[in-house]
This record gives structure tokens, C-alpha cells and sequence, in this order.
């Protein structure tokens, strides 16, 4: 399944996300996966927790994508 979610600013942290979209149930959790290197940014596995993530890039974990897009996309759709 793709989740499609708003990135409000600039950027949003990884452990920030999966938290937000219910992939994770806390920080921690969110941390620790990222650490054991269950996520894929862009196809690459990413170990930074606090990696900054941009409208345009593409998240992999648990059997889920997101799609980040820019909060002004959503706004014009």
C-alpha cells in the first residue's frame, strides 16, 4: 500500500514520520527500527534517525511506501 503524506515546511525527520503515519507506535520504536536498518529511503537503507526528508523522496518499511509531497501540492489538488 502507498501512503501519500504532506510534508508541512521544509522537511520532515524520519522517526518523525513513521510515527506520523502509524507505522511505528513511538519514537522509540521508530528510532530502533531505523537503527536496525529496517527502512529504505530512496531504495537505500537509512540508518539516521533524524535523516531530513523532502517532498519528492520515497520511504520503505514494514511492507508500506510513502510518498512524501510538498503541503502547497496538496492544497492545489
Amino acid at each position: 500500500m502507498t501512503i501519500r503524506f504532506s510534508v508541512e515546511g521544509e522537511f520532515i525527520q524520519l522517526d518523525q514520520l513513521l510515527k506520523a503515519v502509524g507505522l511505528c507506535g513511538s519514537g522509540g520504536e521508530a528510532k530502533q527500527r531505523v537503527a536496525d536498518g529496517d527502512v529504505f529511503v530512496d531504495g537505500d537503507i537509512e540508518n539516521r534517525k533524524r535523516a531530513k526528508l523532502r517532498p519528492g523522496q520515497r520511504v520503505d518499511f514494514a511492507g508500506e511506501t510513502i510518498e512524501l509531497i510538498a503541503a502547497d501540492v496538496v492544497a492545489a489538488v
